[in-house]
């Protein structure tokens, strides 16, 4: 059997289309991650409107494009606890022009709880920045009797079972730090989960519940009118926003540190080029007074990360104290 022969020249020329045409992309791509970014880009939340997540994302959408040059706009997909917008970002373009801003319940506790979630953080994400924090606050009714933390634990352990407190959910934030209340005062209360912060609060308020563990946020102009007692705040250091509202830690349990942050993160694959560009509008975003003195209002405190690289470290730590609390407790949504 003969085989056609190609002529050297026919080969040369072949060859020389193929790197042209190599070099061409290799050019188009390095371009477009220069001139990065042309066109609007989606800010995908995975909530309702009106939400924390929400509010966060709008206050800071606007502050975004001024760094960026283009219009931030924010694209709500709500559904399944933030679940179903996370997985929308998950499998779209890693181009930079599909992002999301999201919390700790839909980036590092659902993937633990739930079963039924259809991404990974650390295989398909890439994170950006820090953005803000706000604090847990255990709070009773102001009937309840009690002005402090060591009241809480005294009549809780005086009457194992008898305090309900209020969250906003199964496997959210609030549901965990009050699994972690229990374990470090060594307390049997009984969590009672709401589809929402505002309905625990409502049967906190009317006295059907003893108290609730909520987003400072959610809570905060009840506690500062004295409608709601405030016994504890579940950061490092006191807010500035109640100040005379003692830590957990300050008042002995050490491990009693639970805050909601809310982050930047983008697809897996997203170029370096991008995620440098959007780490440093993040963070100068996030310096500005409009976002201080709205994120203050709201009971936000405003946060950046040094690098993409430490976000992920804090991420990496993040994931892994909520894994072996998530895992100590037991919860698990099918």
């Amino acid at each position: 059997m003969k085989h056609a022969c190609v002529p050297r020249r026919k080969l040369t020329a072949i060859f020389s289309a193929l790197a042209l045409s190599f070099g061409l992309s290799q050019t188009t791509a390095a371009q477009g991650e220069a001139d990065y970014p042309k066109r609007p880009i989606r800010l995908v939340v995975g909530f309702a409107t009106g939400g924390s997540n929400d509010l966060i994302a709008r206050i800071l959408a606007p502050e975004l494009g001024k760094q960026l040059g283009v219009e931030v706009f924010v694209d709500n997909r709500p559904g399944a606890n933030g679940m179903i917008g996370t997985e929308h970002v998950a499998n779209s373009a890693p181009d930079g022009y599909t992002i999301t801003l999201g919390s700790i319940s839909p980036f590092v506790l659902n993937p633990q709880v739930y079963s039924s979630v259809k991404y990974n953080m650390k295989s398909d994400f890439l994170g950006i920045s820090l953005v803000g924090m706000t604090p847990q606050v255990l709070a009773v009714n102001k009937d309840a009797g009690m002005k402090s933390l060591a009241d809480f634990v005294a009549q809780a352990k005086s009457k194992p079972g008898s305090i309900t407190l209020g969250t906003s959910g199964i496997g959210g934030n609030s549901h965990l730090a009050i699994e972690l209340l229990k374990t470090a005062a060594n307390v049997d209360v009984r969590d009672v989960a709401y589809k929402g912060t505002g309905p625990a609060i409502n049967d906190a308020l009317g006295g059907h519940l003893t108290g609730v563990m909520a987003d400072l946020p959610g809570i905060l102009e009840l506690v500062k009118s004295k409608k709601i007692i405030a016994l504890a705040v579940t950061s490092e250091e006191r807010d500035v926003l109640l100040p005379e509202v003692a830590t957990a830690k300050e008042q002995g349990l050490a491990d009693l540190v639970a805050v909601n942050w809310f982050a930047v993160m983008v697809p897996k694959g997203t170029p370096e080029p991008i995620v440098a560009k959007l780490h440093d509008a993040v963070v100068k975003a996030t310096q500005s007074e409009y976002l201080k003195d709205r994120f203050k209002n709201m009971g936000v405190t405003p946060q950046n990360s040094e690098s993409p690289v430490a976000f992920t470290e804090y991420f990496n730590r993040e994931y892994d104290r909520w894994g072996s609390i998530i895992k100590a407790s037991g919860i698990r949504v099918n």
